[in-house]
């Protein structure tokens, strides 16, 4: 079984941040870590010297490579250690393609650079970003069979999942100087001797890869002092201040990427205003979905000036009452044609030339073109645009030619009202007036509506429920504060009863266009617990760890130091063990604590026990690990301690009081 990291930096290009190259540290990181095989993958470009420096001061395989930005994705390309200096040639044709941070080469050019893909190892990122697409990866079929992932619960599922490629996990380290701590990420191959051929007969087999030495894909390395961890549930147990929290933060530094940390005390919640907040930034998406079709109302009607059009129609008709009674005094000229002539309307072209440029951002797009080409066609957004240029060319022309008729007829109008004593109609676009009164209207009676109080959605969490309901607002602070800005909202509240006039109004607040349709209908948010009340402060707090709980689904780990500081044993082993025990089967979950309810009855997969000692002024921090069933715990140093005796210590304050504790229940159940 080898150890292998195939992802290493050590001399920065412009997809990096300037960093300084330390062998010191390469060779501290690949001995402190039992490395067995490197490989050095700098982005876009290869440095032999420095290569052949690295390769004759370190005493184990390294092999070179490079880290191409590929079709937007990132691929790792790793050579034999011959033709080195064609193999520099190549990657400096590389480097010349990559001006900028964002550029990428293709296919095509990949191929023209590297004419023979079957001597190197390719390894995208499958599921890391930037992700190398699939329409991506089958272009280079069939030299691509492994994929670099960014964690440990990625690496499990990408070995269960059949369509998958082979997972590999890297550092994808930059080496400085005083590197602290060392990378814990690397790969366990089943091989012999470490050749190019060997590892890419043996990246075939996901049988031959694994995230431990031991014990398969069953743990992984959580810190750079060798302390590995179950990928599924694990709970940290020792003394106050013996350094369970230092350990916690110790994996959090390692795996910086997609974690969720719920800190001690954190979820804590006294504050009914603050909790309904978090409540309404938590349930976003639910106000989003109800208010949607009303933000496209008001949107529709929000440049609508109502009072103006009804003035105006009332204008146009008294202008055409005079018209009408003057009919007798017309002459030649008020009698032609185009005397009143109305004009040719003129089509707006804005949306189309959004739409056009929406459509030329997708096309164009190289930061998310993965995620662009898995849903849309680019080859029918090409044809798309193409259309849509034509339709907004002709439309323009059709504009140039109204506009051209509209001025002629307009300067025959003028002459014609010098020569005449009759005054014409008043000109206007009659429908569009009447047209917008009626959008008005609607929109009246849609805020009527909107406003009536309702349940628009219900959620439950354990034993509580979130109900999300409708109501009226009831004064302008309930309107600052769902602004979350400095806003005065008093004179636009004082018209809240007028949709249109508090329409008027709130634009007049400053308010963003695009925020005003929430604050026409309060969206509330009610929490409620077993029995159907309102939470207590209490329950606010078990709610936002179940919340918080849940929501970790989403990260790739989860941690968590000592619930128990905050919540009861009863809450703690009804509603949070069983979560957590679910989710451990998803992701790995790191569980501080030294309460019995969770370190014992929740049934952990592993066991982390923390001891501090000083000496001579110097803190030791020691970490013993072990299954549940192991008889006792070993530290890296080869030190154990009794796994019954830790027990005792950490969750039932030591074997006489829980021997006491238990004669005691005895007597009351008796």
């Amino acid at each position: 079984m080898k150890k292998i990291d195939l992802h290493i930096h050590t001399k920065s290009s412009i997809s990096d941040a300037a960093f300084e190259f330390s062998l010191a540290s390469l060779q501290g990181y690949v001995t402190k870590s039992e490395i067995d095989c490197i490989a050095i993958t700098n982005h876009n470009l290869f440095d032999l010297r420095q290569f052949e420096e690295i390769r004759s001061n370190l005493r184990i395989k390294v092999f070179p490579g490079i880290e191409i930005n590929l079709e937007s994705g990132h691929l790792l390309l790793i050579s034999d250690i011959v033709a080195l200096e064609e193999f520099e040639i190549q990657c400096n044709m590389v480097e010349a393609e990559i001006v900028n941070k964002n550029d990428s080469i293709s296919v095509e050019t990949f191929k023209i650079i590297f004419p023979d893909l079957s001597k190197y190892l390719l390894i995208p990122h499958s599921d890391k970003n930037p992700i190398i697409s699939k329409e991506t990866i089958n272009k280079l079929s069939p030299h691509i069979y492994a994929g670099e992932v960014t964690s440990p619960s990625k690496f499990k599922m990408c070995i269960q999942d059949v369509t998958k490629l082979t997972p590999v996990i890297f550092s994808d380290v930059r080496i400085i100087e005083n590197m602290s701590p060392y990378p814990t990420k690397a790969t366990f191959v089943d091989i012999g001797d470490l050749t190019l051929m060997g590892l890419k007969f043996c990246l075939r087999d996901k049988t031959k890869v694994f995230l431990s030495k031991d014990d398969g894909n069953e743990r992984f390395q959580a810190t750079d002092d060798g302390l590995y961890l179950s990928t599924g549930l694990n709970v940290i147990l020792g003394e106050r201040s013996s350094g369970k929290s230092y350990t916690l933060n110790k994996i959090k530094s390692a795996f910086t990427d997609n974690i969720k940390y719920i800190e001690q005390f954190a979820l804590l919640q006294n504050d009914e205003e603050k909790f309904k907040t978090l409540m309404s930034n938590r349930n976003s998406d639910v106000s989003e979905r109800f208010l949607k079709e009303f933000k496209h109302v008001v949107d529709d009607v929000i440049n609508i000036d109502y009072t103006a059009n009804k003035s105006e129609i009332g204008q146009y008709l008294d202008s055409l009452i005079r018209y009408a009674s003057d009919s007798h005094k017309h002459d030649s000229f008020s009698r032609a044609r185009l005397f009143d002539e109305v004009q040719f309307s003129i089509s707006e072209l804005k949306g189309l030339s959004d739409l056009i440029e929406a459509t030329a951002k997708l096309i164009d797009n190289t930061s998310y073109s993965q995620i662009i080409v898995k849903h849309l066609n680019i080859e029918n957004l090409k044809k798309l645009i193409c259309e849509l240029i034509e339709n907004y060319i002709d439309s323009y022309e059709l504009n140039l030619k109204r506009n051209w008729v509209n001025e002629l007829v307009n300067k025959i109008k003028d002459d014609l009202k010098l020569k005449t004593t009759i005054v014409p109609p008043n000109e206007i676009d009659l429908y569009n007036s009447i047209w917008e009164n009626y959008k008005v209207k609607k929109f009246i009676k849609i805020v009527d509506e909107i406003r009536k109080e309702r349940e628009i959605e219900r959620k439950e969490f354990g034993s509580f429920k979130v109900v999300v309901s409708t109501k009226k607002f009831t004064g302008a602070q309930r309107m600052k504060t769902i602004s979350k800005t400095q806003l005065t909202f008093t004179e636009a509240f004082n018209k809240y009863n007028g949709p249109g006039s508090f329409l008027k109004a709130l634009k007049e607040t400053g308010l963003p266009p695009t925020e005003i349709h929430k604050f026409f209908v309060d969206i509330d948010y009610i929490t409620l617990n077993r029995d159907n009340f309102s939470v207590s402060g209490g329950e606010r707090s078990e709610f936002n760890l179940l919340h918080e709980i849940k929501d970790a689904m989403r990260y790739e780990m989860l941690l968590i130091d000592e619930p128990e500081s905050s919540f009861d044993n009863l809450f703690l082993k009804s509603e949070v063990n069983k979560l957590l025990k679910d989710i451990s089967a998803h992701i790995p979950v790191i569980l501080v604590t030294h309460n019995s309810t969770v370190g014992a009855s929740i049934s952990p997969d592993y066991i982390v026990y923390t001891r501090k000692s000083v000496s001579q002024s110097v803190v030791k921090y020691q970490v013993f690990s072990g299954y549940p069933s192991d008889k006792q715990l070993k530290c890296v140093d080869g030190e154990v301690v009794d796994n019954y005796g830790v027990m005792m210590a950490c969750l039932e304050a030591g074997e006489q009081p829980y021997e006491e504790r238990n004669k005691t229940y005895g007597l009351l159940k008796n």
